[in-house]
């Protein structure tokens, strides 16, 4: 098991979305703490680059227009610790 934490700021986001994608959200925060970060049973999974020391990933929640996507850090693999830091459209991702 993983401990998959959600940021404030991404837990106003998940709280603005529309209610079908708040519940593929809260899938995907579930099979993140069962099954860890990589998680290429989702659409668009990916790594994302960044700074050497920093682990992030993104799928995409939901395609099409709008497209929905959720980003995630691994903040220590040893003790299995992530943090979702973004779930919202791809407009706005950080990437």
């Amino acid at each position: 098991m993983w401990h998959v934490t959600v940021t404030s700021k991404a837990a106003r986001q998940a709280d603005r979305l529309p209610r079908h994608i708040q519940q593929r959200f809260d899938l995907l925060t579930k099979e993140l703490e069962v099954a860890g970060p990589v998680r290429t049973n989702w659409k668009n999974f990916g790594r994302l680059k960044t700074p050497k020391n920093i682990v992030r990933y993104h799928c995409h929640i939901k395609s099409g227009h709008p497209t929905y996507v959720a980003c995630w850090d691994v903040l220590d693999e040893e003790i299995r610790l992530l943090e979702i830091n973004y779930v919202g459209t791809h407009e706005n991702a950080p990437y």
